[in-house]
């Protein structure tokens, strides 16, 4: 019901911009919130048309109707709409992003371990709620341990700052926010081994099968590869027209600059074994049948990167 509502909405506002000026022109979703988008925002890349969403859920749901015919997200959305669209395939990283947690200092929490019985925001369905599930188990603790409070990441830093919430599980720009509102009680809290996030470009067999718009992704990934090695040589010069796309502040994100890459390439292994290590949580969240280390790996498209010379 959630998605039909969703995709009923995305179709009112959207269709404008999805109307196609040329048969091989690729639409793409693009999460407009997220540092990890910036390769689509600061520059033109010609053969694709961006239509800005609201989050990665957002932009997963056009792939699958087929309003789109690619998407952004991370390695959760492409597990999860999978199933309803098991044609999608991850044929490019376009960004690499170390997540943290934000604690407030006040509430008594100075390490992970300190969340048990807490107020813990995440958003479900998203890489927020695995990224706590992966934190909690670094410390042999379950979100049965926590409570947990559904919120969209716009809302955690206000709700840390005003003590409704306890600590807030979700990724940037949001955790830098909540860390400025919060001052100096603010905590962060963050594992070595816990969630790292690969943010991709996911499309569908139907593109990657169809010669002339294959041709015109190849190009489009030449294009964001290019783009990409600029942004991590000298971001400086991109920072105005990325805090315009995404309404975030030129000095927030150079701020938590350090947290991300930009590699335009795709490790198909490495890609795989976090695929693997993330099925048995999809798994219980669709209340579905864990699949196979091969059916995970027929996800993984790396024909398109190999063509494109990465």
């Amino acid at each position: 019901m959630q998605r039909r509502k969703l995709l009923q909405l995305l179709a009112a506002s959207a269709a404008a911009p999805l109307v196609r000026a040329a048969d091989a022109e690729l639409v793409v979703a693009v999460n407009q919130t997220t540092i990890e988008s910036a390769p689509f925002f600061i520059q033109n890349i010609p053969g694709i048309r961006v239509v800005p969403v609201p989050n990665g859920r957002a932009a997963s749901a056009l792939l699958v109707s087929g309003m789109a015919d690619a998407a952004t997200g991370s390695e959760t959305q492409a597990l999860l709409n999978s199933i309803a669209q098991p044609d999608l395939r991850i044929v490019l990283t376009v960004s690499e992003c170390r997540y943290r947690m934000v604690a407030s200092r006040s509430a008594g929490i100075h390490g992970i371990i300190d969340l048990r019985g807490k107020r813990v925001a995440q958003t479900p369905g998203t890489s927020s709620i695995y990224f706590l599930v992966d934190m909690l188990r670094m410390v042999g603790l379950t979100v049965n341990d926590v409570t947990l409070v559904t919120m969209e990441g716009p809302d955690m830093p206000a709700a840390l700052a005003s003590k409704q919430i306890d600590a807030m599980a979700m990724w940037e720009p949001h955790a830098q926010n909540a860390v400025d509102q919060l001052g100096a009680d603010y905590m962060i809290l963050t594992h070595p081994n816990a969630y790292f996030e690969r943010f991709n470009l996911n499309t569908t067999t139907n593109i990657l099968n169809n010669a002339e718009r294959r041709a015109v992704l190849v190009s489009a990934i030449k294009s964001i590869a290019e783009v990409s090695r600029q942004l991590e040589k000298t971001p400086a010069p991109f920072m105005p027209a990325l805090s315009k796309a995404i309404n975030t502040p030129v000095k927030t994100i150079e701020n938590v600059w350090p947290q991300f890459r930009f590699p335009a390439r795709l490790d198909q292994t490495a890609m795989q074994e976090i695929l693997v290590k993330m099925e048995p949580w999809a798994a219980e969240v669709a209340k579905r049948e864990i699949r196979s280390n091969a059916v995970l790996g027929k996800m993984i498209d790396a024909s398109i990167v190999k063509e494109a010379g990465l």
